[in-house]
């Protein structure tokens, strides 16, 4: 059983910077591919970027240049550095974890952009 505890998330006026980390514990493999989505209130949850063990990423184009995702093996934590914030960047956002074949999301944290 994994478990993914995410960190980092609160309020930043449009401009501002925020980096969400998520920790995953309990059993692990060397392959993996961890991310984030973020769900605004009415919507559906979209992909925000991942990152495989192997270090490959993606990103969703509404971010690309903004946000960058790194992860520490010796760690096991993911991290997601969001720059240059939006109001549109409002939303829930959820760490997501596949790992073994098996689907995990963390609790999400809010991040809300607002002057």
């Amino acid at each position: 059983q994994v478990q993914l505890v995410e960190s980092g998330g609160g309020l930043v006026q449009p401009g501002g910077s925020l980096r969400l980390s998520c920790a995953a514990s309990g059993s692990f493999f060397r392959r993996y591919t961890m991310g984030w989505y973020r769900q605004a209130p009415g919507k559906q949850r979209d992909l925000v970027a991942t990152i495989t063990s192997g270090g490959t990423t993606t990103y969703a184009d509404s971010v690309k240049g903004r946000v960058t995702i790194s992860g520490d093996n010796a760690k096991n934590t993911v991290y997601l550095q969001m720059n240059s914030l939006k109001p549109d960047d409002t939303a829930v956002y959820y760490c997501h974890a596949q790992i073994g074949g098996v689907i995990y999301w963390g609790q999400g944290t809010q991040v809300t952009v607002s002057s």
